[in-house]
């Protein structure tokens, strides 16, 4: 099949070339007949059916293959794996429930939760036990679809579902506006002049036009009431699906009977209204899932191998056959289709898809590099280390939708109550027929249509995943990942703000604060001495020296050189022994003690340098705060925040970054224990703890706080203790957590706040009749896209507090623990 720039594209089946209509329908298939399974070809002579002709039972054993599952599925520990699916027919928190619960009671299911905003389910199963064919089988039996959560897939189901929901909007347009027509004579003031046989043939008409609203528009409402009842459970298609049965029913019966009243027009103008708002709300819930969707979206679908290596003559391959150690080529402007290596050529790369980062990274040959990436300067060589569902950005996007896709309290509650009102809605539209018919009875059917249909659970199902989803997605486009449903909500209500000190606040490296030449050499020369003899080593120590450089001089070559582990590292220059180290491995060298040092309150190490008879410098170096980390605190303590550090290292070291930060409150010498016992301290107090640390060392710490915030590695990753990963490092990033996470949550207050209000207005308005059914059917979807409206408007707010606060990245530099560097 010829693709958009007229490309053909085939697959080797077999040993013959089998067209195919897409790089995944190639990828796929590859997979397929490199994994022994051509015979699944054979029997096929025709593409595969598209849209609504697709069956749910067709061939889904082929998700059972390893090889396809690379594409979506990854392992989530030993004998179990996870898998993200697209469910279709989702219409309200009953749906959610139902399919939670049998998904859940399956044999070899371990988890499954879904996502309302988005419709998708992460499912962790035991592939011993169930196989995922099995799992998708078992959703098509309680009348829904679920599907692999592939970019293709979810590009199909949501075409689908659009060109499903606009054919029933047409048809429910089109019929209300003919039935409108012919229902207008009868609210004429001559109506009493038309004939009996006019007024028959008039609502025949309306009849005939009402069938198909009801039966096609309508369909959603009927699958839904029909599944609910079926497990005997209220959900919100139970009243719409009620409400239009009956005045449907009324409805012919008065127009073979000669009955006063039909309700053809209002029963197709409220299913009209009622389709119109879930359109809204599913295009505006499709933008909200796409934001959650950009890591996908960014992987590039095709790949330039390199079969034959160091020759540079590539072929195009789907990025998702790539196996570790293979070598591809990325140009200039193109993404990088795996993560891996670089191995020749010399580049810069935009890592803002996953770190927030806006600033290109330099690459060079031995760099680690991230699929999807942009690759920004020159055409490098990578070699691919993981692919697929193991790249660091599928990681990433396993965390965001598992966030997603957990229920802070507040959305079981709200569940819970959308369920009841429901059951109480359906109590008082029953009292209602009962009051209308005693006092009214030309009334009591559409009042009672009215209540059964203005009510509206979704909104309040709606009220809090809707934000939720949104304010996920925002943070995870800054860099910073929520790794679980509540860190939203609690970091909205942070009082304290605790902090570990080494690779939290500092860089977690040596840098060199001062140097004092003790001989009668320049401290230029001395330090071109110590460059030359760590120049090799790996130590921390070393590296800082090495780095401190800033001449250009010739490199001074090292004879006889030799590293003492523990004590430092000795050599030949220029014909004299000369050692760098600790003061007892260079006095010996000297043979004399090394001048005292001056004291100060500041943690150094210190290092010497002499060589035989003489001193010639010491180097103090220290731990270097973070270039922001002054800004952050101060931002913190602006905005209300109590900052503390609380640390294992020792007491020096901890008093000069809280003086240097302005930190009044710090603790030194903590074991983890101990900083869970002083934060469960302060969490009896009253107050709200967010833990920011490095995710190593402090795990029982960051599980007891309210909140955790680590700093981002791929091993903290893979594990995931924490509530929010700082993906980049800065700590810039915790700024911006706090302010989406206060702006989503005041988009959740507000649209609680307007759901529990419009249920408490409208059912007792629609109750005493000033409600008509269309309005009811209008105001019903209305309350449910103005939930989700609202919590779109998070996409556009900026972060124009955030830059107010913090200095531009040229202003700040890498600041060591003393001030006199």
């Amino acid at each position: 099949m010829p693709l958009g720039d007229g490309r053909l594209l085939y697959a080797a089946i077999e040993g013959i070339d089998r067209a195919v209509c897409c790089t995944g329908c190639q990828a796929v298939a590859l997979a397929i007949a490199g994994d022994g399974l051509s015979a699944y070809y054979r029997t096929r002579t025709e593409f595969a059916r598209r849209g609504d002709d697709v069956r749910v039972q067709d061939a889904l054993e082929v998700y059972d293959d390893p090889q396809v599952q690379a594409g979506f599925a990854c392992s989530a520990g030993e004998h179990e794996r996870e898998a993200l699916l697209i469910l279709e027919g989702i219409v309200c928190s009953a749906c959610i429930w139902l399919n939670e619960q049998h998904l859940s009671r399956l044999p070899g299911v371990l988890e499954a939760q879904i996502n309302y905003a988005t419709r998708r389910a992460r499912v962790r199963w035991d592939p011993r036990a169930i196989k995922l064919s099995e799992i998708l089988r078992a959703v098509s039996e309680i009348g829904y679809r679920a599907w692999p959560a592939t970019s293709m897939a979810i590009d199909e189901s949501r075409r689908r579902e659009t060109r499903g929901a606009l054919w029933r909007l047409f048809v429910a347009g089109f019929g209300m506006m003919q039935v409108m027509m012919y229902a207008l004579p009868a609210y004429l003031p001559d109506a009493d002049t038309m004939g009996e046989d006019l007024r028959m043939l008039m609502r025949l008409a309306s009849l005939v036009l009402t069938l198909p609203v009801v039966i096609y528009s309508a369909a959603p409402f009927w699958r839904g009431a029909w599944r609910d009842l079926k497990r005997l459970r209220l959900g919100m298609d139970v009243p719409i699906a009620l409400g239009i049965a009956v005045a449907f029913a009324a409805s012919v019966f008065a127009t073979f009977t000669g009955g006063a009243d039909v309700y053809y027009d209002s029963i197709s103008m409220f299913v009209f209204f009622l389709l119109c708002a879930r359109y809204l709300e599913m295009r505006a819930r499709q933008k909200a899932a796409a934001n959650l969707e950009y890591l996908d979206k960014a992987l590039p679908a095709v790949a330039h191998r390199l079969p034959a290596f160091p020759q540079m003559d590539s072929e195009e391959v789907p990025a998702i056959t790539l196996q570790r150690t293979q070598l591809v080529l990325v140009r200039p402007g193109e993404g990088f289709p795996a993560d891996g290596i670089i191995v020749q050529g010399e580049s810069a790369c935009d890592e803002s898809l996953l770190t927030g980062e806006s600033h290109p990274v330099a690459k060079c040959a031995g760099s680690d590099v991230i699929a999807g990436a942009i690759n920004r300067s020159s055409p490098v060589v990578m070699r691919v280390e993981r692919v697929g569902e193991d790249t660091r950005a599928s990681g990433v996007r396993r965390l965001v939708e598992r966030a997603a896709c957990e229920r802070p309290a507040l959305v079981e509650l709200t569940d819970r109550v959308a369920g009841w009102l429901v059951a109480a809605v359906l109590l008082v539209a029953l009292g209602t027929l009962g009051w209308w018919l005693h006092h009214d009875p030309a009334r009591a059917l559409w009042i009672t249509v009215s209540v059964l249909v203005v009510t509206c659970p979704c909104a309040l199902s709606l009220a809090t995943p809707a934000a939720l989803a949104v304010g996920v997605g925002r943070l995870a486009r800054r860099g910073v990942i929520a790794t679980r449903g509540h860190a939203i909500e609690a970091l909205s209500k942070v009082t304290h703000v605790v902090f570990d000190k080494t690779g939290t606040l500092t860089e977690g490296r040596l840098g060199l604060v001062r140097s004092v030449a003790l001989g009668d050499r320049e401290i230029e020369t001395c330090m071109a001495l110590a460059r030359a003899l760590e120049q090799g080593s790996e130590h921390p120590i070393a590296a800082a020296l090495v780095a401190s450089r800033n001449d250009t001089g010739a490199q001074l070559d090292v004879a006889e050189l030799r590293n003492i582990p523990g004590s430092g590292v000795e050599g030949v220059i220029e014909g004299r022994r000369v050692r760098i180290g600790t003061a007892p491995f260079v006095s010996a060298l000297v043979g004399v003690e090394p001048p005292v040092a001056a004291q100060t309150d500041e943690a150094l190490t210190q290092i010497w340098l002499g060589c035989e008879k003489q001193w010639l410098a010491r180097f103090e170096l220290a731990d270097c705060l973070r270039a922001e980390a002054a800004e952050i605190v101060r931002s913190l303590q602006a905005s209300g925040k109590q900052v503390l550090i609380m640390s294992g290292d020792g007491e020096p070291a901890v008093r000069a970054a809280a003086r240097r930060l302005g930190i009044a409150q710090f603790e030194a010498g903590l074991s983890p224990e101990d900083k869970h016992a002083r934060v469960h301290a302060l969490q009896e107090r009253g107050a709200v703890v967010a833990m920011v640390g490095d995710g190593v060392n402090d795990a029982p710490v960051l599980a007891q706080a309210h909140v955790s915030i680590a700093m981002g590695s791929g091993a903290l990753l893979s594990q995931a203790h924490s509530d929010l990963v700082l993906l980049s490092g800065r700590l810039q990033g915790m700024l911006e957590a706090l302010s989406i996470a206060r702006s989503t949550w005041r988009v959740v207050r507000q649209n609680f706040a307007w759901a529990v209000a419009y249920n408490i207005v409208a059912v007792p308005a629609a109750a005493m009749g000033w409600v008509t059914p269309w309005m009811a059917g209008a105001g019903m979807g209305a309350s449910s896209l103005i939930v989700v409206l609202n919590a779109l408007r998070l996409l556009d707010r900026r972060m124009t507090d955030i830059k107010d606060l913090m200095p531009s990245a040229q202003s700040v530099a890498v600041t060591p623990l003393t001030s006199d560097f």
